[in-house]
């Protein structure tokens, strides 16, 4: 079968328990497109995957579902085609929305999770997913900045309170802090950030950065999940 291999590693019960599992993956850009794809291919039974936007010309350096024959098309589609092309038994749910504060209760509260993923790069967003899965019990990780970074990663998963070298951490840390929200665990590069052109509005990016980011991310939701 196709997760043999699997199996040899986390055998029988660990594939029974992936399949039976229900992860949400929220933002499918650079960081988010590579969790869904490690979770689909770990054998995870139901995805629930959930973006607005369409694909950028922009985005072909680093967005698994951006391609030259995709630019103009939504995110969402685009990754549930490539998904079932990985295992078509796995159940996806496409939300194409933005998620806000507004909206993030019908999102989530359609269906039980076991995890969900906060890939999302808007600080507003982002807050609302997180203290929406903390206020409601629902076990959440969250992806820190994987932008204008150029080096070798090194992704690590901790307390978002012990982050250091990041923007969007700060930033974060101190908005929690005002939720009352006392600990949320985070993928994060202690490398410091290039410097970019202050001219530019855009946030530069690299075709791995983000790709290992999602890697770990989906590393730490699968070890959940098993154990």
């Amino acid at each position: 079968m196709w997760n043999d291999r699997t199996k040899l590693l986390i055998g029988q019960s660990g594939l029974e328990k992936l399949e039976k599992s229900n992860v949400a993956v929220v933002g499918i850009g650079g960081v988010g497109g590579y969790v869904c794809e490690m979770l689909v291919r770990a054998g995870v039974g139901s995805l629930t995957i959930v973006d607005f936007d369409k694909i950028d010309e922009t985005n072909i350096n680093r967005q698994l579902v951006a391609n030259t024959e995709t630019v103009g098309l939504l995110k969402t589609e685009v990754m549930e085609k490539m998904l079932k092309k990985i295992n078509p038994q796995c159940k996806i749910t496409v939300k194409n929305v933005q998620l806000s504060k507004e909206n993030v209760g019908t999102i989530l509260d359609t269906e039980e999770y076991d995890f969900v993923v906060d890939a999302i790069d808007n600080v507003t967003n982002k807050i609302d997913l997180i203290c929406f899965c903390k206020e409601n019990g629902i076990k959440i990780v969250s992806a820190m900045g994987a932008g204008n970074r150029f080096g070798i990663p090194n992704f690590k998963v901790m307390d978002i309170y012990k982050t250091s070298n990041d923007g969007l951490a700060r930033v974060l840390r101190k908005k929690l802090r005002e939720r009352e929200v006392s600990s949320l665990d985070v993928v994060i590069s202690e490398e410091v950030a290039e410097k970019i052109d202050k001219k530019s509005m855009s946030v530069g990016s690299i075709s791995y950065y983000p790709a290992m980011c999602g890697c770990v991310l989906s590393a730490y939701v699968i070890q959940n999940l098993i154990n």
